[in-house]
Parts: C-alpha cells; structure tokens; sequence
C-alpha cells in the first residue's frame, strides 16, 4: 500500500505544477462563487455560513490584488487598474451584504467571480 500512496503524492506533486497560476485562480474564484451560490440557494438553511462564504471570497480578492499590484506582475497597468477597481466595488459590496444580509445580493459577486474565472480560463 505504501507504494501505491507514494505514487499518488507523485502525481499530486507533479498535478500541482502542471496548473498554471491563471487556472488556479479561477479554479477559486469558482469555489468563492459555489460557495456564496449555495448560501444564496438555500437561505433559510445556510444564511449561517454567510459571514464564512463572505470572508473566503473577500480573502481571495485580497490574494489576486496582492499579486496584481507585485511589481513583478507583467500585466499592462490599465488591467491593473480595472482589476483594482472591481476589487474595491467587490469590497465594498461585501461590507454592504454583510450589514444588510439577502440572499439577492449575492448575485453580483457570483456573477464577477463567474465571469473573471471564465476570462481566466480564455472562454
């Protein structure tokens, strides 16, 4: 059995870095948008893991704006700027869903994150 577990980290490892940074952050930008979907879907049983859903998603955003703003990071600086804008309206959305919680307005940070994952991924 061992060498059977050996060969799976393997190929973990190897899974790992064959993804590119774009495919991984639409890959959670998909899981942020599932998450706050779900809440959304079924309000009146899971209106609990909104602050949970919420802070996942808020927490990636500040991920993707870290790596934006790297000086390091080649992207032209008007999608920095777009990028950096939509995070602000992201943010600031979240601070009003969280004071004035329903499950309606988690559809605009569904969408964004559908959306930016899809353009992620070329589609």
């Amino acid at each position: 059995m061992q060498n059977g577990f050996s060969a799976y980290a393997a190929a973990a490892r190897t899974a790992q870095t064959v993804v590119s940074p774009r495919e991984l952050e639409a890959s959670l930008l998909i899981k942020a948008a599932t998450r706050l979907q779900s809440v959304a879907d079924d309000w009146a049983g899971r209106e609990g893991e909104l602050d949970e859903a919420l802070t996942y998603n808020r927490r990636l955003w500040t991920l993707l704006v870290t790596a934006v703003t790297a000086e390091d990071n080649p992207l032209p600086v008007g999608i920095k700027t777009n990028i950096l804008g939509l995070a602000n309206f992201i943010f600031n959305h979240t601070f009003r869903v969280a004071a004035d919680p329903q499950p309606q307005r988690l559809g605009i940070l569904i969408n964004i994150n559908r959306e930016i994952a899809a353009g992620l991924r070329g589609r």
